[in-house]
């Protein structure tokens, strides 16, 4: 194809330069005839380059005008060009239409956020959960219409492993979830969705253990106190009772343990309120606790160590943590063999404070470890009824460590233990 244009370009070339000599011999003038012949060569190709300027500037929607040799070959290029990419963002946009149209039929908000945190595109839904305006919105930053303090702390963090969960601030009764993704050269994709049903049934049922927690303590504290009663009398006991007195005793004792968790895994999830900003002496915290998993490994004569960079403190509160790292660390008693080793370690270092408990037990399959915070999730039945566990240690570490802005680390291997890692962003170090 190249080939045929240059030759054409050669071929007009050759007869205007021959006609001009031999004009020029004709009249003597030999060098104004190829003046006058090149000009006429340059002033044709300087029409048609207006004529091309003219076609893409306002008819390139239109069929190119007639044009010979070259320049012919360029219109029906550059117009088979046009038409092809036509076609193209034809196909382009019809997908892109479809994309939109999908996205207004969901229930769920789709917001469209670009790498300054600026508004971009959103759907119907958004208008109507979130209150956006189009096209007033458009290009706003997103925290200027969305003030909520824990949606902007929650955007401006750049952390968007878990959803946010909070109160919409057009319906304080409805509440919403907030999931942020990456994508593209910095920009963010925003997809809100209404939870409110899910949300007041997981309220009612919190409501409801609560509740029944708080009235089986009473009856279950009478219980407990007549048995003591029995066992401290001075008077003789049939040595048939005895026993029976023993076991009950025991599983009174295992109820009020399991109460107690309910209550505080329940208090823990409804108290909606900013967690106490004292300072916390980790390092002497985590001494109390291995001298009491001391006292309850006794006879079964566990090594338990503990590895605490001195100083080490955290904003928080103390009860909670406390609860936390015990649960971890008596865990680990109970469930790790005679004579095993536990081994609790505190440091510190740029990513904040950690906090791991490490033993040499049973250890945890993969497929359990992902539900281990679960409410009475258990890996063994059994070994959680002989060892009096609740199952909701775990539960309430998980929840400890989410009001003091900590995520909990679980690594396990069979055979071989398991290590239980808090880790502490470095804003809560005191």
């Amino acid at each position: 194809m190249r080939t045929h244009w240059v030759g054409s370009v050669f071929k007009v070339l050759f007869w205007l330069l021959l006609a001009s000599v031999l004009v020029g011999l004709v009249t003597g003038q030999l060098a104004w005839a190829l003046v006058v012949g090149l000009s006429i060569y340059l002033g044709w190709h300087l029409h048609q380059m207006i004529r091309f300027l003219q076609w893409l500037g306002t008819r390139r929607n239109e069929a190119p005008p007639d044009a010979h040799g070259m320049w012919g070959e360029i219109f029906d290029r550059i117009y088979q060009m046009q038409r092809r990419d036509s076609r193209m963002r034809a196909k382009q946009q019809l997908v892109i239409d479809r994309i939109q149209a999908s996205t207004a039929a969901l229930s769920d908000a789709v917001v469209m956020i670009d790498a300054k945190g600026r508004l971009e595109w959103w759907n119907h839904a958004a208008e109507r959960l979130l209150g956006l305006r189009s096209p007033d919105d458009s290009g706003q930053h997103v925290t200027n219409l969305l003030r909520d303090p824990k949606f902007v702390e929650y955007f401006e963090a750049n952390q968007f492993r878990e959803p946010l969960d909070i109160a919409s601030h057009l319906n304080l009764s409805a509440r919403l979830q907030y999931t942020i993704t990456h994508y593209g050269q910095g920009e963010r994709l925003m997809v809100v969705r209404d939870t409110t049903r899910l949300h007041n049934l997981e309220q009612m049922r919190k409501d409801f253990v609560a509740n029944v927690s708080h009235e089986l303590r009473t009856p279950l504290t009478v219980v407990v106190g007549y048995l003591e009663t029995l066992q401290d009398s001075d008077e003789p006991i049939n040595p048939r009772w005895k026993r029976a007195l023993q076991q009950m005793q025991q599983q009174s004792q295992r109820m009020q343990n399991l109460l107690n968790d309910l209550l505080m895994l329940s208090r823990l999830e409804n108290d909606d309120r900013n967690v106490e900003q004292h300072s916390v002496d980790i390092s002497q915290m985590l001494k109390t606790i291995a001298q009491d998993a001391r006292a309850l490994s006794a006879e079964r004569r566990h090594q338990i160590s503990l590895e605490a960079d001195p100083g080490i403190s955290l904003r928080g509160a103390p009860e909670e943590l406390r609860s936390a790292f015990s649960n971890l660390v008596f865990n680990a008693v109970k469930y790790t063999p005679d004579e095993g080793e536990i081994h609790i370690r505190c440091w510190q270092d740029d990513n904040g404070a950690h906090v791991s408990v490490r033993d040499n037990g049973t250890g945890i399959a993969a497929q359990h470890i992902s539900r281990l915070t679960e409410r009475f999730y258990r890996v063994d039945s059994s070994r959680s009824t002989h060892t009096g566990g609740t199952g909701l240690g775990l539960a309430i570490v998980k929840h400890v460590l989410l009001r003091h802005n900590g995520r909990l680390e679980i690594n396990s291997v069979v055979g071989e233990g398991s290590v239980f890692t808090c880790h502490f962003h470095p804003g809560r170090l005191a």
